[in-house]
């Protein structure tokens, strides 16, 4: 076999191999987002509704993501990654698990999901913010709408 071919199937088969483990990536590790079938808002709407009081708006993101770009005005920040996350969420909403809660994020992937387990755990009136808080597909986000946003200090 001449060298050339070689490494043309070299170089073939070293780009299957990258394709292969992609797709295994988007598909075991979910790097496509998920999609909520439920109610959405954009962040001006959310930001409206938080600080009208007809919604409970949950900033699901990070202490270090918090103290990155603050916390939107009018929403709580309640890192999903608490082991008693369901339980704090219990006892902000009084055990009333019809009261409309929009969920928050950076960029609408971590929302989603989470805005598909909380309705899977019987919340029944909840609300994707897809846009986030950086902005996503869905739109620019808060930070970058200029939205009010409160400092995050450890206590808060």
């Amino acid at each position: 076999m001449a060298k050339g071919t070689r490494f043309k199937r070299r170089w073939f088969l070293l780009g299957g191999a990258a394709t292969l483990t992609l797709v295994f990536a988007i598909r075991e590790y979910r790097l496509i987002p998920e999609n909520f079938a439920g109610g959405k808002l954009t962040v001006t709407e959310a930001h409206e509704q938080a600080m009208s009081g007809d919604i409970l708006l949950l900033d699901i993101r990070t202490p270090r993501e918090w103290r990155a770009t603050g916390v939107g005005q009018g929403a709580l920040p309640l890192d999903m990654r608490r082991d008693d996350f369901l339980n704090e969420l219990g006892r902000l909403v009084d055990g009333d698990r019809s009261r409309p809660i929009a969920v928050i994020c950076a960029r609408g992937v971590r929302s989603a999901r989470l805005s598909n387990s909380l309705t899977e755990a019987g919340y029944s009136n909840i609300i994707d913010v897809p846009e986030g808080m950086l902005g996503s597909a869905a739109g620019p986000g808060w930070v970058a709408l200029g939205l009010p946003v409160q400092k995050f200090s450890e206590g808060s």
